[in-house]
């Protein structure tokens, strides 16, 4: 008897995998209707992963995005799902239990029916607490096998690991190939195994097209007991996001799958629209290497979701590597070598990494320290030199047990640094602060939100709610669109002059004045300062504290060789820098928030 199988739109992850923004909450009302027009969908992916974090730096509020985006859906009954990090919520480090839980509590009352879950470890551990929250808060609890490829992630490996998340009480589970590289054949393995431990326990396959597996992966799982697979659109479609609803649709049907038939006008109304936002700014956000399929992702493993800010990245570290080898006079390298580069580290690394799935955040802890070890190289330094908190946390069973042994290289570092290493359950580590996030909004004098909502965002994206709550998200989006759409102006005027450009963003008119200057000045005023540079290691935002009660370096304060001097925000993560030197501060070669490159003067110790 033939099987039906079902459909879900990951129009969320579409625009994640692609590029830095997702459309605001006008775009996605427009193109809510004809998505739904199609009559294909069971499933909308909505929301989760960067969305509410994306929408901060938008300037945008995503709990009312949230709310209409859902709603359209909601009154069709087409299921929402979102996806959440267990352990780490909606955010890149480790969540307080009282957030964990209002978060499923708010997104459900939000419109959001189902709770897709994963720990970027696949530590079970991570995972029991959002089973447990989403079923209390009426959500279906969807669970994630993270697949990616080793002498240590085996079939048997991934239904075993199922086997616990049914056991914990889990509603469906989720093979979530974020990078693309499960082969089809083990992927089907997987699937059937699950289902012969529990036929019926529901299966929905998602695969990023990347390296090419994902067609074949979409047939094979299906074939073996899949009940739902996750399609992208185009023209968001392959590339490092998902494959195509036409292809998908069409191998199912040809292979006599019961699928429901999609409106064609429809179907070109969404990507029509899609394109518009493109064309509208979005697309300034996107790589156009992204829109392509790369089978060199393969060894890499390097997922699909973190593709979009990998090549934002990437960008910057080509344009300050290529400063660094132009002021030492050496010739200057492609992005496409910097690319094979760090997918060369990333493969070589990963192991002694302990072998971590790459999804988010792990992804982005081996992609950061992957590219400062190939800037290293380039430069003659050697390994290892920078690795930020979260990565340690990581690597020191604070975020989870890691699947592999730690290598030697990591070892001996961790015992120079006098690390420890942490084997219990990693949420005992992070206590409650709903109650003291309330009163520090209630000084701010902010309402909490329907639902405690706001309070969430607070909670889960602090540094990022305030710049969206005092205006400086929406001002900074303004000013880099500007500064983007002038990118060509820029490489032809060689002479400074200031122009004024209108910016339209959710209607509204913006006057953005920018200075054109494209002479590089290699040369530095703190060059003639006598005394001992310490030099960025790193692209990104420098801070002089994390924290406003931090006590921050200033003029004049005496320093110790290791002392932590400031603070680089870069590739999502904290990045603490330590002085080289001993001695007194006589020069702070920065403003507190300036973007800097790797190189630069942060400080001149004497």
């Amino acid at each position: 008897m033939p099987k039906e199988i079902k459909l879900c739109l990951v129009y969320r992850d579409m625009w994640q995998s692609s590029g830095k923004y997702m459309p605001d909450a006008n775009q996605l009302v427009k193109v809510a209707e004809p998505i739904i027009n199609m009559g294909c969908w069971d499933r909308i992916e909505t929301n989760g992963g960067g969305f509410e974090q994306i929408q901060l730096l938008a300037g945008e509020n995503p709990n009312e995005v949230l709310r209409k985006w859902t709603k359209p859906f909601n009154e069709v009954g087409i299921q929402t799902q979102m996806l959440e990090r267990g352990l780490n919520a909606l955010s890149m480090s480790p969540v307080s239990k009282d957030v964990r839980e209002l978060m499923f509590s708010v997104k459900k009352k939000q419109g959001t029916d189902i709770a897709r879950s994963f720990d970027g470890l696949n530590d079970i551990r991570n995972l029991k607490l959002s089973i447990e929250y989403a079923k209390k808060a009426g959500m279906v609890s969807q669970s994630c096998l993270c697949i990616t490829h080793s002498k240590l992630h085996t079939v048997d490996y991934y239904i075993n690991l199922a086997k616990q998340l049914i056991e914990l009480g889990t509603d469906e589970i989720a093979i979530k190939d974020m990078a693309g590289i499960g082969r089809p054949s083990s992927l089907g393995k997987i699937v059937k195994g699950i289902k012969k431990y529990n036929p019926n326990i529901l299966v929905q396959y998602h695969g990023h097209s990347g390296p090419g597996f994902s067609v074949a992966s979409s047939l094979e799982v299906a074939r073996c007991g899949a009940d739902i697979i996750d399609v992208s659109m185009e023209p968001l479609s392959w590339g490092t996001t998902h494959a195509d609803l036409l292809t998908v649709h069409e191998i199912l049907k040809d292979d006599g799958f019961i699928i429901k038939d999609f409106d064609r006008k429809s179907y070109m109304q969404v990507k029509s629209l899609t394109k518009e936002f493109i064309d509208d700014y979005l697309g300034l956000y996107i790589n156009s290497k992204n829109r392509l399929m790369n089978s060199l992702l393969i060894e890499s493993g390097l997922p699909g979701g973190m593709m979009g800010s990998l090549m934002n990245d990437l960008e910057k570290s080509h344009i300050s590597i290529n400063k660094w080898l132009i002021r030492n006079k050496k010739s200057e390298i492609s992005i496409d070598d910097l690319f094979s580069s760090l997918l060369d580290e990333v493969k070589y690394i990963w192991p002694i990494m302990g072998y971590p799935p790459l999804v988010t955040p792990y992804s982005q802890y081996v992609k950061n320290v992957a590219i400062v070890n190939v800037m290293n190289n380039i430069k003659g330094k050697e390994r290892w030199s920078l690795i930020d908190d979260n990565t340690w946390d990581m690597l020191l069973g604070k975020s989870g047990k890691l699947p592999g042994v730690l290598g030697d290289e990591i070892i001996k570092l961790s015992n120079k640094l006098g690390k420890e290493f942490y084997e219990d359950d990693p949420q005992d580590l992070v206590k409650d602060v709903l109650e003291k996030n309330r009163k520090e909004m209630k000084k701010n004098n902010w309402d909490l939100g329907k639902d405690e909502e706001e309070l969430l965002e607070f909670s889960l994206h602090k540094t990022q709610y305030i710049d969206y709550k005092n205006g400086e998200a929406k001002k900074k989006l303004i000013n880099d669109i500007s500064s983007k759409k002038q990118s060509e102006v820029l490489v032809k005027e060689s002479v400074s002059e200031n122009k004024k450009e209108i910016i339209t963003i959710d209607d509204i008119n913006y006057e953005v004045e920018y200075s054109i200057n494209n002479e590089i000045d290699f040369d530095s005023k703190e060059d003639s300062v006598k005394g001992n540079k310490i030099l960025s290691p790193i692209e990104g935002r420098v801070f002089l504290a994390k924290d406003p009660k931090e006590k921050s370096i200033k003029v004049g304060d005496s320093v110790n060789k290791g002392d932590v001097i400031c603070y680089i925000e870069s590739m999502k993560v904290i990045n603490a820098i330590k002085s080289e030197f001993s001695g007194e501060v006589i020069k702070i070669c920065f403003k507190d928030g300036d973007d800097i490159y790797d190189d630069d003067i942060l400080f001149i110790i004497k």
